[in-house]
C-alpha cells in the first residue's frame, strides 16, 4: 500500500518546477513576492512545496521557512488572525538568544491577540491594504464597536478574559489611554513592528501556504486577506498552493454578485508570479507507476534512489529521446526479468497510456496511487481467501470502476451475473469491434468519454473474455471504498458525501442544512459515492444506514434522483419491495415521475 499524503522524493520530475520557484525567490531584487503554486486536487501542489523548502534548506543563505496549513485551522479559529499568530510564533522561536528580539516578537503576539480578542483583522485588513470587503464584513456587537475607538484602560481590557496572562502583560505597552486605536492604525502598526523585528534577525522569510482550496470560501478569503497585510513588506515571501478554479470559486461565493473578471483580478492582485504544475503525460505517469511498483516491491533505498535517478534524467531528455524502456529500467534495479517486479513495470507499461489519457483520471498521482491501493487492497483480501484472482485482472476492473462511473460499472456487473461471469459483450469488444454493440447497455455509449473509454479499456491486456469474472466482481462489491467514490469532490462536497452516508432518518436537520451548500455539478457524483456505500448492503430487508440520506438528496436534486431510482429499480427484493422502502418512499414525487 502507498501512503497518501506528499512526498519528500521527487517522482514526477518536479525538481525543474520547485527550481523555478526558488530562483525566483534567490534573485536580487524580487522579494517581497508572492508566488502561486496552481494544479488541479492530487496534482502534487503539497509535494511540490515540499521540494521547494529542501531546495531552500540546501541554499547558502539561511531562511526562516513558516509552513501553514490552512485546512488545520478551519472551524477552530479565525483564519487571519491563526495565519498572524503562526507567523509570530516562528518569529519568536527565530529570535531565540537575543532577548530585545524576543521581547519584539512578544510584542507582535500581544497584538494578535488583542486583533483576535477585538475582531480588527475583520474590517481591518480590508480598510488597510484596500481589499474590497462587498459589505460582507462587519463589527461584532458593541465590543467592536467599542474597539473602533481604541481600549481606553486596562479594565477595558480585563473584561475581555480571553488573552493569555503573558499576553496581558506585554499588552500594557500598547494600551494609551489617550490614543485612538482603529483598526488600520493597528494594522500599519502590526506591519511596522513585523518589518523591523525582521530587519532584525537579518534573514529572508518564507511562508508556504498549503490545503487553500480544501477549505470553505470564507476561510480560504480570510487567509488570502491575511497574506495581504504582509505584501511588500521587505525579505518576505508566500508560496500558496491552490486549485486556482477553487479560489475563484470561493471569491465568487464570498463576494456574491462578483463578475468574472473581478474573481480574476481579486486573485491577480495577491499572487505576483503564477507557476502552475505541469499535467503528467503518459511517460511521467508509466515513470510514477515504475517507482511506485518498486517501492511496493521493498527495493532497497540504494537501488531505488539509482531508479528514480534514472528515470528523472529520462523525463529531463524526452524532448530529444525515446522512452526508457522497460528492460533499461529494470536494470536500474538489479532485478532480473521474469520476476515479480518486471511483472509489475510490465503491467505500468499497458496502463499508463490509459490513466495518462482518461478524462476522469487525466494523470492525477493522488488518484494514480489511490487505484493502486484498492488494487493492493483486493488483492490481499482475494489472497487470503484464496480466489484466483491475478492482479492484472484486478487492476483493469478497478480503472473501469473509476472511469465509466457507478451506472456503467453495475451494468457490467450485472452482465457478469447474468452470463455466468463471462459476458458475450467482452468477446466482441476484445475482438475486431471498432464501435460498442448494441446490445451493449445504454450507460456504456450515451456518454461520447465513456464510449471511447471502453473500447480503448477492452484492448488492454490482460483480456477477459475467457475468465470467470464472477469471483473479481464479489471483490469488488465487498471493497469499494467511499474514497474511489470521493475523489475529485471539493471539500464541500465530500463533507456532504460523509454525513449523508451516516443519516438515519429523513428529519436530520444537519444534512438537510448541508445540502444547500452542495454546488450543483456535485449533486450527482456525491449521490454515486452514497450510492457505491449502499452497494454493501445485502439484506434490504433491513434500511441500510446512508439510505435516508439518498433520499434527502434526490428531494433536493432533480439529477441525483435519477440515479437513485435506477440503483433501486436494479435490486433483487423478491416479490415486491421491502415495506420499509414503500413507506419511506410512497409520497416521493422524483420515484412517480420515472
Amino acid at each position: 500500500m502507498w501512503s497518501d499524503r506528499e512526498s519528500e522524493t521527487d517522482y514526477l520530475n518536479f525538481g525543474e518546477v520547485s527550481q523555478l520557484a526558488v530562483d525566483i525567490l534567490v534573485s536580487d531584487g524580487m522579494l517581497p513576492v508572492s508566488i502561486g503554486v496552481f494544479g488541479n486536487w492530487g496534482a502534487g501542489k503539497s509535494s511540490l512545496l515540499k521540494l521547494i523548502e529542501q531546495k531552500l534548506d540546501a541554499d547558502d543563505q539561511e531562511w526562516i521557512i513558516i509552513k501553514f496549513d490552512a485546512w488545520l485551522y478551519q472551524g477552530y479559529d479565525d483564519a487571519r488572525t491563526a495565519l498572524l499568530e503562526v507567523i509570530a510564533s516562528e518569529l519568536a522561536k527565530a529570535a531565540a538568544g537575543n532577548d530585545d528580539l524576543v521581547q519584539k516578537a512578544k510584542k507582535l503576539l500581544t497584538r494578535v491577540d488583542l486583533f483576535r480578542a477585538f475582531g480588527f483583522v475583520a474590517d481591518g485588513v480590508a480598510m488597510a491594504t484596500g481589499i474590497p470587503t462587498g459589505g460582507l464584513l462587519s463589527r461584532i456587537g458593541a465590543a467592536i464597536q467599542g474597539a473602533t475607538d481604541g481600549v481606553q484602560s486596562e479594565e477595558e481590557y480585563k473584561e475581555l478574559g480571553n488573552v493569555a496572562k503573558e499576553a496581558y502583560q506585554q499588552a500594557g505597552s500598547l494600551i494609551k489611554p489617550e490614543e485612538k486605536r482603529s483598526p488600520p492604525k493597528q494594522i500599519d502598526a502590526f506591519r511596522e513592528e513585523y518589518g523591523e523585528l525582521l530587519e532584525a534577525l537579518g534573514k529572508p522569510l518564507v511562508v508556504t501556504i498549503d490545503n487553500l482550496d480544501r477549505c470553505l470560501p470564507t476561510n480560504a478569503i480570510h487567509t488570502l486577506e491575511a497574506i495581504h497585510l504582509f505584501l511588500f513588506l521587505p525579505n518576505t515571501a508566500f508560496i500558496i498552493a491552490a486549485d486556482e478554479e477553487m479560489i475563484r470559486s470561493s471569491v465568487a461565493n464570498f463576494f456574491e454578485g462578483a463578475s468574472t473578471r473581478h474573481q480574476i483580478d481579486y486573485l491577480d492582485k495577491l499572487i505576483q508570479v503564477p507557476i502552475r504544475v505541469p499535467k503528467a503525460g503518459i511517460r511521467e505517469v508509466r515513470s510514477y507507476l515504475f517507482m511506485l511498483y518498486a517501492q511496493a516491491y521493498r527495493l532497497p533505498g540504494d537501488k531505488l534512489e539509482t531508479l528514480r535517478t534514472g528515470l528523472e534524467n529520462e523525463l529531463q531528455e524526452s524532448w530529444k529521446n525515446d522512452p526508457i524502456s522497460r528492460q533499461d529500467a529494470l536494470k536500474f534495479t538489479g532485478e532480473s526479468e521474469g520476476g515479480d517486479l518486471d511483472k509489475a513495470f510490465s503491467r505500468a507499461d499497458r496502463i499508463a497510456p490509459i490513466l495518462a489519457n482518461s478524462p476522469i483520471i487525466q494523470g492525477n498521482p493522488r488518484i494514480v496511487k489511490r487505484l493502486l491501493n484498492v488494487v493492493k487492497m483486493r488483492s490481499q483480501i482475494a489472497h487470503r481467501r484464496s480466489m484466483p484472482l491475478d492482479e492484472a485482472i484486478i487492476t483493469k476492473l478497478v480503472i473501469f470502476e473509476r472511469c465509466v462511473g457507478v451506472e456503467a460499472t453495475a451494468d457490467f456487473y450485472r452482465l457478469v451475473d447474468a452470463e455466468q461471469g463471462a459476458p458475450e459483450i467482452l468477446k466482441q469488444l476484445e475482438g475486431e469491434a471498432d464501435d460498442i454493440p448494441a446490445s451493449a447497455p445504454s450507460s456504456w455509449s450515451d456518454n461520447p468519454t465513456t464510449k471511447a473509454f471502453i473500447l480503448e479499456w477492452a484492448k488492454l491486456e490482460p483480456k477477459l473474455a475467457e475468465t470467470d469474472l464472477r469471483s473479481a466482481i464479489y471483490l469488488s462489491r465487498e471493497t469499494i471504498p467511499l474514497g474511489a467514490f470521493s475523489v475529485g469532490l471539493s471539500a464541500i462536497g465530500q463533507g456532504v458525501l460523509k454525513i449523508l452516508i451516516n443519516t438515519d432518518n429523513l428529519t436530520s436537520p444537519t444534512a438537510i442544512a448541508q445540502l444547500e451548500t452542495l454546488p450543483f455539478e456535485e449533486q450527482v457524483p456525491v449521490m454515486e459515492g452514497v450510492i457505491s456505500r449502499l452497494r454493501l448492503h445485502t439484506n434490504w430487508a433491513v434500511k441500510p444506514k446512508g439510505f435516508a440520506g439518498a433520499v434527502l438528496l434526490a428531494r433536493h436534486s432533480a439529477e441525483a434522483g435519477k440515479v437513485l431510482l435506477q440503483f433501486i429499480q436494479g435490486l433483487e427484493f423478491g416479490e415486491k419491495m421491502s415495506p420499509w422502502m414503500t413507506t419511506m418512499l410512497k409520497t416521493d414525487q422524483w420515484v412517480k415521475e420515472k
